[in-house]
């Protein structure tokens, strides 16, 4: 019988493609990511489902849309009632852990905003509103990652296994805020652990002044990229004393924000060396000009999720802080890779190496994510590393999305995929002829008088966004215009491009139609 393969599948948090040395950037240092890509294969063209975290990672998590699994938008938990690989690899004996970011449920516990008003003078049989769904996901099953409530280790509230994770040592949140059971850990290390850490508590440095960046006391080895490292290296100590397969999920918070590399990463970088992007201060979209006028009048407090507009210096000194943190988690990354090699692990080990979306840094004067679906936010990048297969590879022309992760991990585990799946096997099966992204927002944003529900189609030569409700839409061409510079959605010279690119999305968006559940009888 052929030896079943493990599985180390890195994702870090908000991280672009193009922030990696093997991606061509020509200033950050990734030597350990770069050789896992030197080793394997790696996709120039790989795009999310969903360009915010929890619903994307609900779409690796289960190979569906967001449209499909229904965690639409930050603040909707994956349901229990999905199907995910790692639930078909736990069945299959496969040993499971996640360590580090997992959100998969919500972190804040505040009250949603609700788009869905009632009906003054229509009875309402309760005084919520009734929802489509009986089981809506919002039982003590969800709160597992609220922050407030964290108090005891994740491990010892869920009930037998944790989305098929049988082994959870969680990070919620992000940057030196990072959370869950990696603060009940750094509390015990250090006895006032809560005075090193925010904005109020950070180390002095006059060299940066720049939205939600502040140079923190949190040493290098209590950061949580550290503490992830150490106890993802620590778990594959234990699983060489074993003769069954595993799969460890290694999730970084970083580089998100707020921008908080601790230690040598902070000044890592110099930001008078960073390039801005060729878009920067461009850009003619009504949200766009919104942010920059809120900019220019400083009525944005630039201090929450929503993007914002920056100056050129704001701009530098956050890609150069999110270079360092990028940096620490290639660091990170090495040293779990030689504990891989050390425990006689690596040669039957396939390394996967992802993100769950990426960021503006600085793309049309803009930082974070939400809303426009520019290369920088949707685009990320996919590496694929098997041992057993030592032929290097740059996919130049294929698509990947997503949803085909658990697809192609599955498949090389010999393992059958699930009714529903919509992913495809990136190493065995055609590329579509497109790539879907879907995107809802749940409150109202700088720019807009509404939440915003935005349909994109990717092709190999165009990008197309269409939004509900809205005077304007987005088509651009890839070819001639890479940094997106040129909305040419209404250019009539275009109208069959235009046509072409709404059947292929129409048709596509068919295909991922759900084909769940499965009959029980014929009618």
């Amino acid at each position: 019988m052929t030896q079943r393969p493990n599985f180390l599948f890195i994702i870090t948090d908000q991280h672009r493609a193009d922030h990696l040395g093997c991606y061509g950037n020509p200033i950050i240092n990734t030597p350990n990511i770069d050789a896992i890509a030197g080793q394997g294969t790696r996709w120039e063209n790989f795009y999310v489902a969903n360009p915010i975290c929890m619903p994307n990672r609900a779409s690796i998590m289960t190979g569906r849309m967001c449209s499909a699994h229904g965690a639409r938008h930050n603040g909707i938990p994956l349901s229990k009632d999905h199907t995910t690989f790692v639930e078909l690899l736990r069945d299959a004996n496969y040993r499971t852990a996640l360590i580090g970011k997992s959100h998969l449920q919500s972190f804040t516990g505040l009250p949603a905003t609700n788009t869905f008003k009632a009906v003054p003078g229509l009875h309402a049989p309760s005084p919520h509103l009734r929802d489509a769904y009986k089981h809506n996901r919002h039982s003590k099953d969800y709160d597992l990652e609220v922050v407030p409530r964290w108090d005891t280790p994740l491990a010892e509230r869920m009930d037998g296994h944790f989305y098929g994770f049988e082994h959870v040592e969680v990070a919620a949140d992000h940057g030196d805020a990072a959370s869950g059971d990696y603060l009940l850990w750094a509390r015990q290390q250090h006895a006032d652990f809560d005075s090193l850490v925010g904005k109020t508590n950070a180390l002095g440095d006059n060299r940066i002044n720049a939205p939600q960046a502040w140079r923190t006391a949190v040493p290098e080895e209590l950061y949580s990229t550290s503490w992830i490292a150490d106890r993802s290296a620590a778990w594959l100590r234990e699983q060489a004393q074993s003769d069954e397969p595993f799969f460890l999920q290694m999730s970084f918070p970083d580089p998100h924000h707020p921008f908080t590399p601790p230690g040598r990463y902070w000044d890592m970088y110099d930001p008078a060396d960073m390039t801005l992007p060729a878009s920067f201060g461009k850009g003619t979209l009504p949200p766009i000009q919104a942010m920059q006028q809120a900019l220019d009048k400083g009525t944005d407090p630039r201090d929450n999720q929503n993007p914002f507009a920056v100056t050129a210096d704001e701009a530098k000194s956050i890609i150069a802080l999110t270079f360092g943190m990028i940096s620490m988690i290639d660091d990170a990354i090495g040293r779990v890779m030689k504990q891989l090699h050390d425990s006689g692990l690596a040669d039957n080990t396939v390394v996967i190496f992802t993100s769950d979306h990426g960021d503006y840094m600085g793309d049309h004067g803009l930082m974070l994510k939400l809303l426009l679906h520019y290369q920088g936010l949707i685009k990320v990048p996919f590496i694929w590393y098997d041992p057993q297969r030592t032929s290097t590879t740059v996919v130049n022309t294929d698509l990947g999305s997503s949803i085909d992760i658990s697809t192609s991990i599955l498949a090389r585990a010999g393992i059958q995929a699930y009714n529903g799946i919509q992913g495809r096997n990136l190493l065995g099966s055609k590329s579509p002829s497109a790539i879907i992204v879907e995107e809802d927002s749940q409150r109202t944003m700088i720019g807009f008088d509404k939440p915003q529900r935005v349909r994109t189609v990717v092709t190999d030569r165009y990008r197309m966004s269409l939004r509900e409700g809205e005077d304007w839409h987005e088509l651009y061409d890839l070819a001639n215009d890479p940094h997106e510079l040129n909305n040419v959605y209404q250019d009539e010279s275009l109208r069959e491009v235009r046509a072409e690119l709404t059947t292929t999305m129409l048709q596509r968006m068919i295909e991922l139609q759900d084909r769940a559940p499965l009959p029980a009888y014929r009618a």
